[in-house]
């Protein structure tokens, strides 16, 4: 029985909206009884049943709106607005719909190959039944059909198992399994183990000085521990300027340090013009020096703008200088050199690293003009070679630190120069650095710092590659004359791993604090966990790329060591996150994605 069209009840909004474009239950219902009819049939019965259309507006039991045909054209009706909860119930399945398609598409998703793309095709026609025969399409022999037949390309037909071989593709390929989209690699994430303090009431007002530190008119009487701290920080920050720097600045200051002074505006006097140039800067560094006069100690990290102008300042404003440490003074030329040598005869240290135009000259007029001089530092030094070792060592200096690390070309420092200035100056060295100087091999330390270093204390040695594992362990087992180093850097000499490691710890285990085998990748964990056994008063220890390292070491290295305070642990994949860890130790290079 049909219903009045004047009844009408609760409906869908699909429903709504196929009766607004005309799509009724009558044509749906007609399409599908007459898809398999003769098209003589079918226009007999479309009269009828757009009779019957104007009856049924409501849709039956049973009503499938998948069967539509959306290329047919339906016949027009007025069309009613909809209400706004039909409208945004619709948007919503439209955008949820959308949402699945897609993620069906992510999911589903496979690279096809020619195999696959065959198999399609086959589908388009039906395939014989299996175990039945078959004339093949290309050579027409007859076949028997399995599950693996494939059809031609092109159609019709199928192929023969050799056939369809001998076209380059086979036909017992399994098809290439669906592939998933991964999910995003989690970005690399390194850990730092820091103890967490509560900040002193001293580090409170420097953070409170260093942010305003243009709104300071003087720092006063703060001591030169406090002075130093809030020089840091703001160097840290960049911050020195032409406002600020003179804050530094004290006729009673004997020491002075900046530790960042390449920045536009380091350091520049208070009443300086805004306009700045090279030659202000170098009116800066005068006026610093001018300032200070009753300087002994300045240190000048980055002053790459120093000029020979700002040297020959200093021989007049700085007359009680004695230490000087300089980072990069590239500018200053060698008769600059030797005039601040020649005003300045009362030096006891001189560091100077990365500059180009230190010649031997300069060595000379050092040496002639320092006969009190105990620490050296020529580090990165362009024109180094074996005759700047042949003047140190003639010069009768009684030298405690000695750093002549990365020479500019090491083809032109050789073994031999090195081992006859150590012989000279060996016998009072406490520290000692030839780290870059390629040439030095075993025999530099078998056969000179065996005999000629008692009293060694710090040895820095990195970067060279003629080192080996055997005679290293070798030199430190039978080193009887010194009676052992607090700190030791064989870092980077990839060659070395538990002999030499071994021979350190039983020649100067109890005495050292500080030791670095960064890059000792074939050294053994049970070597590795002596240094938890004979350096029990280690403050520092950098174990990177220690391959063998892992949870345990670390754990037994943390428990025996009281006294440490910095462990570094870059590139050991063993380290996971979960290691122990005591919460007065710094620890960085744990990895987030380690694993055991």
């Amino acid at each position: 029985m049909v219903r009045p069209n004047n009844v009408q009840g609760p409906t869908s909004a699909l429903t709504e909206f196929l009766r607004e474009t005309g799509i009724t239950p009558a044509t749906v219902a007609r399409r599908a009884r007459t898809a398999n009819r003769p098209a003589a049939s079918t226009s007999r019965t479309e009269a009828q049943e757009e009779n019957n259309s104007a009856r049924n507006t409501e849709p039956p039991n049973g009503y499938n709106s998948e069967e539509l045909d959306e290329s047919q054209e339906a016949p027009k009706s007025k069309k009613r607005k909809l209400t706004k909860a039909a409208e945004a119930k619709s948007k919503a399945k439209a955008k949820a719909k959308a949402k699945k398609s897609k993620d069906d598409d992510d999911e589903d998703y496979e690279e096809e190959d020619a195999y696959t793309a065959l198999v399609k095709d086959s589908h388009k026609s039906p395939r014989p039944p299996i175990g039945s025969f078959e004339n093949c399409a290309k050579c027409e022999q007859s076949f028997t059909v399995t599950k693996y037949t494939m059809a031609a390309a092109p159609p019709p037909g199928f192929l023969c198992h050799k056939c369809a071989k001998s076209s380059g593709v086979d036909p017992f390929k399994k098809p290439a399994a669906p592939r998933k989209r991964k999910a995003p690699a989690d970005k690399r994430k390194v850990v730092h183990f820091e103890e967490l303090k509560i900040p002193s009431l001293v580090t409170l007002c420097i953070n409170v000085i260093t942010k305003y530190i243009d709104d300071v008119e003087a720092l006063g009487d703060i001591g030169v521990m406090n002075m130093d701290g809030i020089a840091k920080a703001v160097c840290k920050n960049r911050s020195l300027n032409e406002t600020n720097a003179p804050l530094f600045y004290d006729v009673r200051n004997t020491t002075l340090t900046f530790y960042d002074a390449t920045s536009e505006d380091v350091p520049v006097h208070l009443y300086s013009p805004p306009n700045r140039s090279l030659d202000l800067e170098q009116n800066a560094l005068c006026a610093l020096a001018n300032l200070n006069p009753n300087l002994t100690t300045l240190r000048l990290d980055y002053c790459g703008r120093m000029n020979d102008a700002v040297i020959d300042s200093w021989n007049t404003s700085l007359p009680n200088l004695m230490n000087i440490e300089l980072l990069g003074p590239f500018l200053v030329r060698s008769p600059a050199w030797q005039r601040f040598f020649k005003a300045h005869s009362n030096l006891n240290s001189f560091r100077i690293t990365q500059n180009p135009r230190f010649d031997l000259d300069c060595v000379r007029e050092l040496v002639k003009n320092s006969p009190g001089l105990t620490e050296l530092r020529l580090r990165d030094v362009g024109k180094m070679c074996d005759d700047f070792l042949e003047v140190l060592g003639s010069s009768g200096l009684s030298l405690t630190y000695l750093d002549l690390a990365y020479p500019g070309n090491t083809d032109l420092v050789g073994e031999v120069a090195a081992m006859s200035l150590v012989e000279k100056l060996g016998p009072t060295l406490k520290h000692l650095d030839f780290s870059g100087i390629t040439s030095i091999t075993d025999d530099f330390f078998l056969h000179c710092l065996k005999y000629n270093t008692s009293n060694l204390e710090s040895l820095t040695m990195v970067d060279l590659e003629e080192l080996t594992d055997e005679k290293i362990g070798q030199f430190f087992m039978e080193w009887e004359k010194n009676p052992g180093l607090t700190s030791v850097d064989l870092s980077r000499n990839h060659n070395l791993s538990s002999l030499a490691l071994n021979g350190i710890l039983q020649h100067s285990g109890r005495q050292l604090k500080s030791l670095n085998i960064n890059g000792w990748k074939a050294t053994l964990n049970e070597t590795l966990s002596m240094v938890a056994e004979l350096a029990t008063g280690l403050s520092k220890i950098d174990v990177g790329w220690c391959r063998e390292v892992d949870n345990f070491a670390l754990a037994k290295i943390q428990n025996e060591c009281e006294d440490l305070k910095d462990l570094s642990v870059w590139g050991c994949s063993k380290v996971t996150h979960a290691a122990r860890r005591r919460h007065d130790i710094r620890i960085s290079g744990i990895e987030m994605g380690a694993v055991a």
